[in-house]
C-alpha cells in the first residue's frame, strides 16, 4: 500500500486516543473494527502490526521517562524498536535534546510519524535494523521497550545493547517479564501497573543492564 494510502487508512481506522496510564500521550490505536488485515503489500508477508497497540513494557518505560525527565533532558536518545513511537514521544515531551526512533516495519514508520505529529513532538526516524550495526556514535541513552518478546529477537538485541553500554551509552529496558527476557543481565529500577493488550493492568518493569 502506498505511504499516502497507509496514512489515510490509519487516520480513518485507528482511533487517536490517550494511552491508558499515560494520559499525556495520544496514539492511533487499533480496535476490533480497525480492519488491520487490509494493510500491507499484496503477495508479501505482512509484519505483525505491533505498532498499532500500546504494549506494557513501552508504557512502563514511557511512564518512567515522563516521571523522571532528568533521565533525558538535553540528551541524545534512541528509542529502538519504537513501534507506535510511544517511548520516543515520551522522551521528546520530557525534554530530550534529540530523539531518534528506530522501526523496521514500513507501515509502523507511517504510524510513528503520525503519532509524533499528533503529540507535537519532532523525531528523527530510521528504518535501519540497528542490531546489525555498530553502536551509534551520537547517542547518550537507549530506550528499549518490549524488544524481548520472542527468542530470535532477544538473541540479536542483547549483544547490541551490551555493546552500546560498553561504549558508554546508558540503556533502559521496559518489559513485563516475558519469557525471553534475559533477567540475569538486568536490574529492576522501577515497577508500574500499566495496561497491556488484552489486559486492563499488569505489573511491568523498567530495567538497567547489570554490570558484567
Amino acid at each position: 500500500m502506498p505511504e499516502r494510502d497507509t496514512e489515510r487508512f490509519i487516520r480513518e481506522n485507528l482511533r487517536l486516543a490517550p494511552v491508558p496510564s499515560l494520559p499525556e500521550i495520544s496514539l492511533h490505536m487499533a480496535h476490533p473494527g480497525s480492519g488491520l488485515g487490509r494493510l500491507g503489500v499484496e503477495g508479501r508477508k505482512r509484519p505483525a502490526p505491533y505498532w498499532a497497540y500500546a504494549w506494557a513494557g513501552g508504557a512502563a518505560l514511557a511512564r518512567h521517562v515522563l516521571d523522571h525527565p532528568s533521565l533525558v533532558v538535553g540528551k541524545r536518545v534512541l528509542d529502538i524498536g519504537s513501534g507506535s513511537g510511544l517511548v520516543a514521544i515520551a522522551a521528546g515531551l520530557a525534554g530530550a535534546g534529540h530523539v531518534t526512533a528506530s522501526e523496521i516495519d514500513e507501515t509502523g514508520l507511517v504510524a510513528l510519524r503520525l503519532n509524533a505529529q499528533a503529540n507535537g513532538v519532532h523525531l528523527s526516524v530510521t528504518a535501519v535494523d540497528l542490531t546489525k550495526a555498530p553502536p551509534p556514535a551520537d547517542v547518550d541513552l537507549i530506550l528499549a521497550g518490549d524488544v524481548f518478546y520472542e527468542r530470535r529477537l532477544a538473541i540479536r538485541m542483547l549483544p547490541f545493547l551490551e555493546a552500546c553500554e560498553d561504549q558508554g551509552i546508558a540503556v533502559l529496558v521496559g518489559d513485563p517479564r516475558r519469557t525471553p527476557l534475559p533477567v540475569d543481565r538486568l536490574q529492576v529500577i522501577a515497577e508500574y501497573a500499566v495496561a497491556d493488550v488484552g489486559s486492563a493492568g499488569i505489573p511491568s518493569f523498567v530495567f538497567a543492564l547489570a554490570p558484567r
